[in-house]
């Protein structure tokens, strides 16, 4: 009865022991994914393949190409569009006009440098919305940012911590683990954005800026940091500052024609992927007129089409390796030997979904990536919360946000290490300044969602 957890447990352990020591994510879970619907199918009372081709060999493939024919028409075609239209808005500009504008406030805070730091959390989260790319907009922010806050007199650890945590709670639309929860929920991005996202990142927020405001102060007076660094603050524009709204009018278009308003009385609805196209070709006329060359202008789309491949070799082919192995998980009997476990232990609804938290954190530091944490484990939680008789959001939104407060305290992870890498700190010591406020806000969201 049992034998299919436990199988399950042996390959979860050993898919984490392949992917801390740096073995490629997507073919460790792809392989250990297939292998488990395999000897699930040998298994008394699992049938992974009803549609059998004859040979368990062959199913397990068929099984791949079913998951690549569902994500490529759904979810991946949404993320890639994502993609391109990030590495465009980089391309043109775009971009850096949006960070230079979101910065200009903190200069008002000469006189309270901890402030200015604290509040570079909530301008990254914003921008974070319209730039889902937690490397690009921590490089960007690195570029811009980072100058100022040495300059207003923080230390290079303190401002390189904030910068990171802006990108700890991935929020908006545009995020890839918001599109794969919104996927599972079967719900509209926007929504969830409005009605489960905020009311939770609202407070937590608040959290992480007191709580890094005091880190970061102590840690600096205990480190006799009084000297304040010499760094240009001059972010160099490649691009109009008209060129900031770019970013931002694919979430300008999804509210606008989203059930949260209603125009003219009559109801128009767009998608997350037609908002995407919509606003390439408008920065692409943008483009026409800044360059007066239609010709450059339409040269410029292959940055968009190179930067959906991009992400269709790294994100979406995740999010598929992460679905096999989520159904063999699932058809080896994981989640009924979880709520088992659970039920034995006494744990409930809340005691599972702070378990899953945990799991998902502890994941996404070892694997250095929020995504693959989260893409392995979010499509297990439907069932799960419908066996134990919860909302399914419930467990899946703490779950997303612990993926990416992981990352932020993961050495191996690539937005801090090269953030690191510019700030010229030690990651080891970026880690070390992170843990304490991403901890604090974890027990913090946890208490708030489940207690």
């Amino acid at each position: 009865m049992y034998s299919g957890p436990l199988i399950s447990i042996v390959f979860i352990g050993i898919v984490a022991y392949l992917l801390i020591k740096k073995y490629y994510p997507h073919a460790v879970l792809l392989s250990a994914g297939m292998l488990m619907l395999v000897i699930a199918y040998y298994l008394p009372g699992h049938n992974p393949f009803p549609k059998s081709s004859g040979f368990v060999g062959f199913d397990a493939f068929a099984a791949v190409k079913d998951s690549f024919v569902k994500t490529n028409t759904d979810v991946g075609l949404m993320i890639m569009a994502i993609g391109g239209f990030v590495a465009y808005i980089d391309k043109i500009g775009a971009s850096t006009s949006l960070v230079y504008l979101a910065m200009k406030p903190l200069k008002l805070f000469r006189k309270y440098p901890y402030v200015a730091a604290s509040l570079t959390i909530p301008i990254g989260q914003v921008l974070f919305v319209c730039i889902p790319s937690a490397a690009g907009l921590g490089l960007l922010l690195m570029a811009s940012i980072f100058p100022i806050l040495v300059n207003l007199g923080v230390s290079r650890l303190s401002a390189v911590s904030v910068i990171t945590a802006s990108t700890a709670l991935c929020l908006g639309p545009a995020s890839p683990t918001t599109v794969s929860s919104t996927s599972i929920l079967q719900m509209d991005p926007i929504n969830y954005f409005v009605q489960e996202q905020i009311p939770l990142v609202i407070p937590l927020t608040i959290v992480m800026m007191v709580v890094y405001y005091l880190v970061n102060r102590y840690f600096d007076k205990k480190d006799d940091f009084t000297e304040k660094e010499g760094h240009s603050e001059n972010i160099e524009l490649t691009a109009p500052l008209y060129y900031a709204l770019i970013p931002v009018l694919p979430m300008i278009l999804l509210i606008m024609f989203s059930d949260i308003f209603d125009f003219l009385g009559v109801k128009i609805s767009i998608g997350t992927t037609t908002a995407m196209f919509v606003s390439l070709f408008v920065a692409i006329i943008l483009e026409s007129i800044r360059k007066r060359s239609v010709k450059e202008a339409f040269k410029t789309m292959n940055v968009f089409w190179s930067g959906m491949g991009d992400i269709f070799k790294t994100v979406v082919t995740l999010i598929i390796a992460a679905d096999i192995f989520a159904q063999g998980l699932i058809h080896l009997g994981f989640i009924d030997g979880l709520i088992d476990l659970t039920q034995h232990l006494g744990f409930g609804a809340i005691g599972i979904g702070v378990v899953m938290a945990i799991m998902i954190f502890l994941a996404a530091m070892l694997m250095g990536s929020g995504n693959a944490a989260f893409f392995a484990f979010g499509p297990l939680i439907p069932d799960l919360a419908g066996r134990l008789g919860i909302k399914t959001v419930s467990i899946l939104l703490p779950m997303q946000f612990s993926a990416t407060l992981g990352r932020t305290v993961s050495p191996v992870s690539g937005i801090l290490i090269a953030a690191a890498e510019v700030a010229k700190v030690p990651v080891i010591d970026l880690v070390k300044r992170n843990i304490i406020p991403v901890a604090v806000t974890l027990i913090i969201m946890l208490i708030y969602q489940f207690i």
